[in-house]
């Protein structure tokens, strides 16, 4: 079988100790804001778009580039890069990124989403999230730090 494969991007937005979590409509479960990478697009852009698409939350993304240099142009690093399997045959390469917001906080959602809101650590336990995302949004709130600090380090570091 051949596989097909999209590259998407998947952004948890953290804002005093408290994550940005959609319920997604046609996949019936709880995500952070994301999708497709449009054609021409930078895999960052996406991200921070994305965001703004599905909540109405303007982001800035955390992370770190990999050179100290304006050329060439270095893009923020993705928290993570997975492969998730979405039907037989077909693939998303997941950029993971994480961000926090910048100006306004008051969530707008679009069609897509049924509920979006900023959730703590004694929400979270009760929503029924998948290990993955519960995984992905404990690292983001251990990492993200408030304005003007600067992030943890990554393991390795």
């Amino acid at each position: 079988m051949e596989i097909t494969r999209d590259f998407t991007v998947a952004t948890f937005v953290v804002h005093e100790g408290r994550v940005l979590l959609l319920y997604h409509r046609r996949l019936g479960m709880w995500l952070p804001p994301g999708g497709h990478i449009e054609p021409n697009e930078l895999p960052d852009e996406a991200a921070v778009r994305e965001v703004y698409e599905e909540t109405g939350i303007r982001v800035e993304l955390v992370g770190e580039r990999a050179l100290p240099v304006d050329y060439p142009r270095q893009l923020v690093r993705p928290w993570g890069v997975q492969v998730e399997q979405i039907a037989p045959g077909h693939e998303h390469i997941d950029f993971i990124y994480f961000a926090r917001p910048v100006g306004s906080v008051a969530v707008r959602p679009n069609a897509e989403v049924s509920h979006v809101d900023w959730y703590g650590p004694a929400q979270l336990k009760r929503l029924p999230l998948t290990e993955e995302i519960r995984l992905w949004v404990d690292l983001a709130l251990r990492r993200v730090p408030a304005y003007g600090q600067s992030p943890a380090p990554r393991a390795g570091d």
